[in-house]
């Protein structure tokens, strides 16, 4: 088949589908931002999206909607040109529908069967909007708001053929009429890779090396951010530190804001926290790595004693299924999206999101008794090897999907 994989930040979720579907045969390609310049052995087409920001007093609770069709426009134009000027018809179409790149493509290859990959659905109740009173109260205006933000995502699927949800929670979260169409497959983790490993090592910038057995405390996520409990987390260091005075513990994660709102006055999320704690913790103990290569995310994973892993109602991180394959001890936040993979005292802890006593007490429990968790982080390392492994469970299932979507002769 010819299939074209469309993402704004290409491979994103299509990493490890792409080149699976590639070295079966498929002509693989991919059409991406020209900003993307990430690289690929899948060959790519750029689009260029210039479209001025629509201002906020003219279009109101319209302007997401604007800016996603704009992009989906952008997208359109550059699908024209391949199949006017180079002829390229696709059998199947793959894209992310949360930037609205998809939303025209039926109207440039009507044929085509369009899959869509479904992240999340947004509503302004029972989900990130409202969930943590301090930064976001919810009320009328916020829940406008919120509903506002999910027009396009289900237009995305009114026009697709079928759709692709990596959890259970996350299907759930688009309305019934739509859930349907959504089957449930995870990207898929690599359990060769990420796997348990008695000698792995880590050497951090300041000279500090860490091994398998230390006394490590790990926290993880793209960037520092209330949306994934680093406010939370923080907080709760003081009572770690003081518990177990020989624990060291080591942040990944950047200064930007991926969902919600920025820091107060231009700060970063990191520092704002940092500074509300920082008279009550030893600084020499904390070790802020920003963003790391994945390599050392892995061995970072394989030395940690105990994972600390927070989300708001929303998207799972990949960083905490890869953890747990790792063979990590996770205390998760007692959140759906968590409590879909984690059973609190089998493969894991559950810990309620915005209780700072119970977080500490977790934590310093686990650094101070390793033995004891030993038989969770086996059942952590078992549930991924049964359930969200990449090469005999999630990739099989997902390239027979697609496939599945063959022209018939």
């Amino acid at each position: 088949m010819k299939i074209l994989f469309v993402h704004q930040n290409f491979p994103g979720q299509f990493l490890h589908l792409a080149p699976a579907l590639q070295a079966r045969g498929h002509d693989c390609r991919a059409l991406t931002d020209a900003s993307n310049k990430r690289d690929s052995k899948i060959p790519i087409m750029r689009y260029r999206h210039n479209v001025p920001l629509p201002d906020p007093k003219s279009t109101r609770l319209g302007r997401n909607f604007t800016q996603m069709t704009d992009r989906g426009v952008s997208a359109a134009r550059a699908c024209m040109q391949m199949r006017d000027k180079h002829g390229y018809v696709p059998d199947v179409i793959i894209g992310h529908s949360g930037w609205g790149e998809t939303l025209f493509l039926k109207e440039v290859w009507p044929d085509a069967k369009l899959i869509i990959y479904a992240e999340f659905y947004y509503r302004g109740v029972d989900r990130d909007v409202g969930f943590d009173p301090e930064f976001s109260r919810g009320g009328f205006d916020g829940v406008m708001t919120a509903q506002s933000r999910a027009a396009h995502l289900g237009q995305s699927l009114l026009h697709a053929d079928a759709a692709i949800a990596p959890t259970n929670w996350q299907a759930s979260t688009f309305p019934p009429a739509l859930r349907p169409m959504i089957n449930v497959i995870f990207d898929g983790v690599n359990t060769d890779l990420v796997a348990p490993n008695a000698a792995a090592s880590l050497t951090l910038p300041n000279g500090l090396q860490l091994r398998t057995g230390d006394e490590v405390l790990t926290f993880v996520n793209r960037n520092l951010e209330p949306y994934r409990g680093y406010h939370t987390f923080v907080r709760s260091l003081p009572d770690v530190l003081a518990a177990r005075p020989n624990a060291q513990v080591v942040i990944v994660g950047g200064d930007d804001v991926s969902y919600g709102a920025a820091a107060p006055e231009g700060q970063s999320w990191k520092q704002f926290f940092l500074d509300e704690v920082k008279d009550r913790i030893d600084l020499g103990r904390v070790h802020f790595l920003g963003k790391v290569p994945y390599s050392d995310f892995v061995a970072l994973m394989q030395i940690s004693r105990v994972h600390a892993y927070l989300t708001y109602p929303f998207v799972l991180s990949w960083s905490m299924l890869e953890a747990m394959s790792a063979g990590a001890y996770v205390v998760g936040s007692r959140t759906a999206p968590v409590e879909e993979v984690i059973t609190d005292g089998v493969n894991g802890r559950l810990v309620d999101f915005f209780d700072i006593k119970a977080w500490a007490d977790a934590l310093a429990q686990g650094l101070a008794e390793p033995e004891r968790f030993l038989p969770f982080r086996r059942a952590a390392r078992q549930t991924i090897v049964d359930n969200y492994d990449l090469q005999n469970v999630c990739m099989p299932r997902m390239v027979a999907f697609v496939e599945g979507f063959a022209p018939t002769a």
